[in-house]
């Protein structure tokens, strides 16, 4: 794929997860790291969930999808890739925000892994108390 104008650049995060998305109008075709969606992510219901843009706002098959996403795991990744795909449909038609915003696309999910703490075993769980 060369860069070109119509070629759309925008980043996605969710958890520890990083992608970078590029759209530009075409047939349709997928590459996540260097391998289709399926190849990448194996669990139909993450393909479901990256494509949630594309159906929302009925531009699916519309699009050539080229995304490389790093780091966390697939489900943090194929959220990270959902908002990477959202924000690059915005910047190709602002238009749809208002249909994005409404099924909750546009929205960073700030939740993060809360750090363990010392003394404890975990975040929140305490060691088992002893009376005796």
């Amino acid at each position: 794929m060369s860069m070109n104008q119509s070629t759309l650049y925008a980043t996605g995060r969710r958890k520890s997860a990083v992608a970078r998305v590029w759209i530009e109008p075409g047939s349709g075709q997928w590459s996540v790291n260097g391998k289709d969606l399926l190849g990448y992510f194996k669990r139909e219901v993450l393909k479901m969930v990256i494509e949630q843009p594309f159906l929302v706002t009925e531009t699916l098959g519309r699009f050539d999808v080229r995304a490389t996403v790093l780091g966390g795991g697939l489900t943090g990744q194929a959220g990270a890739l959902r908002l990477g795909i959202a924000r690059a449909l915005l910047l190709a038609d602002p238009e749809l925000r208002s249909k994005l915003r409404q099924y909750g696309l546009v929205t960073r999910d700030p939740r993060e892994k809360e750090r363990k703490k010392y003394g404890q075993p975990g975040a929140r769980k305490r060691f088992q108390y002893s009376k005796r």
